[in-house]
């Protein structure tokens, strides 16, 4: 169990549809982290790019990527997360993975998928919420479009850290930044979004403003707009506890059952 929490934030360019490249130049960006860290965090579709074309790009759990992923963390002796396209049971999922160094697993699938570009006629949405526990923290992950409903992401599980890993176009970023704000405030919780920066596939513009908020809303990190970026972010659970103990606000959240 450790009282702080150093995470990693990998903001960078994605090769489109190219798995291959996108570990070679993910795994020179991770090794090129000199400090002990506990969590490095990828952003969404890190193999590939936001791509409606998954058979191109899927893979299974026991695949190359995954594989990867568990000699990566053995290696740095950190969790290592982002999403990537999943295939299984007949279906495409956009998955989050959190793979710790002991090679343990946690998964996620996207529950709210981006019908605006069709996603939800490629991908199936995902059902149930995941939080687990890493290092005596409360981790709850989420990705890009899930970040626009609040009410999948409240706390009622009283989690330290949300996370959410993106491919959220320039078009539309201040939404992105508003909204990751605000999720950090209303569950009195860290929250962390990791987006990608650079052009896709199909021609959209992405400028990351991947950002990391304390319980307030304080923004803790200096990362720079539409730049490579592996900064590191230092959270402190005494953070948590002080102020959920003083102000109580989620002692006051409202009382009713989420349907799916």
């Amino acid at each position: 169990m450790k009282n702080e929490l150093k995470v990693a934030i990998i903001q960078t360019d994605l090769v489109w549809e190219n798995p291959a490249d996108n570990r070679k130049q993910l795994a020179y960006k991770v090794n090129a982290i000199s400090d002990s860290v506990d969590l490095i965090i990828f952003p969404e579709m890190f193999t590939s790019g936001f791509t409606m074309n998954a058979s191109t790009v899927a893979e299974t759990m026991d695949g190359t990527t995954i594989n990867w992923l568990k000699d990566l963390a053995q290696h740095k002796q950190a969790a290592i997360m982002g999403s990537l396209v999943i295939s299984g049971n007949s279906n495409y999922y956009n998955r989050f993975v959190c793979v710790e160094p002991s090679g343990r697993i946690h998964q996620y699938d996207k529950r709210h998928t981006f019908t605006l570009a069709g996603e939800d006629k490629v991908y199936t949405a995902g059902t149930e919420k995941l939080i687990f526990e890493y290092e005596g923290w409360k981790i709850c992950p989420l990705i890009c479009y899930d970040l626009r409903f609040p009410v999948w992401a409240r706390n009622t599980a009283d989690y330290d850290l949300l996370i959410y890993v993106a491919n959220w176009p320039k078009v539309r970023v201040s939404a992105w930044d508003a909204l990751l704000k605000a999720r950090a405030i209303e569950n009195m919780s860290y929250c962390i979004g990791v987006n990608r920066i650079g052009l896709d596939g199909n021609n959209y513009e992405y400028t990351g403003h991947s950002g990391a908020y304390d319980v307030l809303g304080n923004r803790l990190d200096t990362i720079a707009e539409s730049a490579e970026s592996n900064e590191i972010i230092n959270l402190d659970k005494a953070h948590v506890s002080k102020y959920r103990e003083k102000l109580g606000f989620l002692n006051d959240r409202d009382r009713f059952n989420l349907e799916a």
